[in-house]
């Protein structure tokens, strides 16, 4: 579904008209190997040691010319946490209140009829749960 090598991350990058740094690079691989739907501080926090020049406003910076691209989307969680998601298509998310995890959820948007938008413009949408998950109900009943 992504690219995955530096090579095919490199040519996507230029398909979207985005100048392929190699920090560039580095970020759209960690997001997009990275499901967890990373913030700024934890894309940051995991390459600095291997990009020593790296800095928070370079992260920032390049998810937001992602989003700008349309290779990213930003998932506003609560209060000021902004989580960024590789994943363009059309889904819902999930964030467990117990662990804190964000989970993609697959979502047929085309079933649902929202006449009250009828000649809207949308430019963005989403949907946004919260709960707990699977994995923490399990441990909660055991």
């Amino acid at each position: 579904m992504y690219p995955t090598t530096i090579e095919k991350i490199k040519t996507y990058l230029e398909d979207y008209s985005i100048k392929p740094s190699l920090q560039r690079i580095m970020i759209y691989k960690y997001l997009s190997a990275n499901r967890s739907h990373p913030t700024v501080d934890e894309i940051f926090n995991e390459l600095s040691p291997e990009l020593i020049t790296l800095s928070k406003t370079t992260v920032y910076n390049t998810l937001h010319l992602f989003v700008d691209k349309g290779i990213a989307i930003p998932i506003h969680v609560e209060g000021n946490e902004v989580r960024y998601d590789a994943d363009i298509t059309n889904h819902a998310h999930f964030k467990c209140n117990k662990c804190g995890m964000v989970y993609d959820i697959p979502v047929d948007f085309t079933t649902h009829n929202f006449k009250e938008l009828s000649g809207y413009d949308i430019d963005e949408f989403q949907v946004f749960m919260r709960g707990t998950c699977i994995s923490c109900k399990k441990k909660s009943e055991n």
